[in-house]
């Protein structure tokens, strides 16, 4: 923003049992270090509309008629068995399922903002399907006179190219964009492109984001080409109105959590290094999602390697005599969860043979000692790169290993846990 900090906006989880909230804050930072949550800056009571559209009852079964003609992410997460009963029986008991889990409260979702003259414009969406803008004097909000725009479905995108002409995007399984007019408040819809990027041929679930780099459009959005949409794909055009190829995956948070389910997120550049801007979920939950970055690079041809989720995110790894919390774990398995605890955070609900995984550790000289805070009973066999350094009981003192310079990955895996949680681990020299 033109006060050169950094503004995150996006939704709010405040329940474990569903997505997003009735408000959003804002989260804006000058360095990536320290950063600064903003107070409540829109709520559903802004929005005239709010509780009074009826729910679209859109789903992604409509328009389908067999098991073959089902969306990727949707085919992908079928139990055994599934097919083998009628696909309108099946479809029948989705939609009833579906209706039940319909939020009876208006919720915000996905939202994008942008500067232009000097004023912010917040683009929202809404659990009903609609969407709109309100506007603000300052980049946090509060936001306010919200507009109703005449779209629907979710996760609208807001970007102004280099020549003034902003565009929005929005969609589900199939991206639409359309121009702005110079108020921001209104779209030209004659301009409206629908099918932009699909699921069939970009693996596109939803949460569309728009960046530019050099003279090429990056549209970056869930991508459900490994099944669940946990990835943060991307597809490239020479035009913000496409045609787009799709170019692959960026990141992807398959492993942060049992239950984590979807990922939103974008790219932007600080201080001349590229970051993905990513969430995970939490707490055995596909909601209670968090703010998650990663460093990316482009190759000569444009292209974005994928980078994996990391413990250390944009800073450095941890090094000799900082505790690792629990809750930066980028991955577990089996049941593992990273969970409130008295202490704080810490990574719960292990059972014998689940692990968490921290990337990175790093050290100049050789570590001698690791101490890893567990509570509650059990043991723990802690690896690095793959390879056993030491096993330690709960509550043990700091113990003797030999772990050798340079970058470590670090695995702890439980052994006979009962109630154990893992507060956080430290490596000595």
């Amino acid at each position: 923003m033109p006060d050169g900090r950094l503004y995150l906006y996006g939704s709010l989880d405040e329940r474990e049992d569903r997505y997003c909230s009735g408000r959003y804050r804002v989260a804006s930072t000058a360095d990536l270090r320290e950063w600064t949550m903003h107070p409540t800056s829109f709520t559903t009571d802004d929005v005239p509309w709010a509780g009074v559209v009826p729910p679209s009852g859109r789903s992604f079964l409509d328009g389908v008629t067999s098991y073959d003609e089902l969306p990727e992410y949707a085919r992908a997460m079928l139990p055994p068995g599934a097919m083998d009963v009628p696909f309108e029986e099946f479809a029948a008991g989705v939609r009833a399922a579906t209706a039940q889990r319909q939020p009876t409260e208006p919720l915000l979702y996905a939202p994008d903002a942008i500067e232009r003259d000097g004023r912010y414009y917040l683009y929202f969406c809404m659990s009903d399907d609609s969407e709109g803008v309100a506007v603000a004097d300052g980049p946090a909000g509060p936001f306010g006179d919200a507009t109703r725009l005449p779209i629907s479905q979710i996760d609208p995108a807001v970007f102004v190219d280099d020549d003034g002409q902003a565009y929005l995007y929005w969609g589900q399984f199939s991206a639409n964009v359309a121009r702005l007019n110079r108020d921001m408040m209104s779209i030209d819809e004659s301009s409206i492109v629908n099918g932009l990027i699909t699921e069939a041929e970009h693996h596109f679930h939803e949460g569309c984001s728009m960046r530019k780099r050099d003279g090429v459009y990056y549209l970056v959005f869930a991508d459900t080409s490994r099944g669940k949409p946990t990835c943060l794909g991307y597809a490239t055009s020479t035009s913000p109105l496409g045609p787009f190829e799709y170019r692959g995956v960026i990141i992807d948070n398959a492993d942060c959590d049992p239950e984590s389910w979807n990922n939103h997120g974008s790219i932007e550049c600080v201080d001349g290094q590229w970051y993905v801007f990513y969430h995970r979920s939490s707490r055995g939950s596909s909601s209670m999602r968090r703010v998650c970055i990663e460093p990316i690079r482009f190759l000569p041809d444009g292209s974005i390697p994928e980078v994996p989720m990391t413990s250390q995110g944009a800073g450095a790894p941890y090094g000799p005599g900082e505790t690792i919390p629990g809750s930066s774990a980028c991955s577990v398995t089996g049941t593992a969860r990273i969970a409130p605890v008295a202490e704080g955070e810490a990574v719960v609900g292990f059972a014998d043979g689940d692990t968490a995984i921290f990337r990175y550790v790093e050290s100049e000289v050789a570590m001698r000692t690791v101490h890893v805070d567990l509570r509650g009973t059990g043991r723990m066999l802690v690896l690095a790169d793959g390879t056993p350094l030491t096993e330690v009981d709960a509550g043990a003192a700091p113990t003797p290993i030999d772990l050798a310079p340079g970058r470590h990955e670090i695995t702890v895996q439980a052994r006979d846990p009962r109630d154990l949680e893992l507060i956080g681990l430290r490596f000595d020299r």
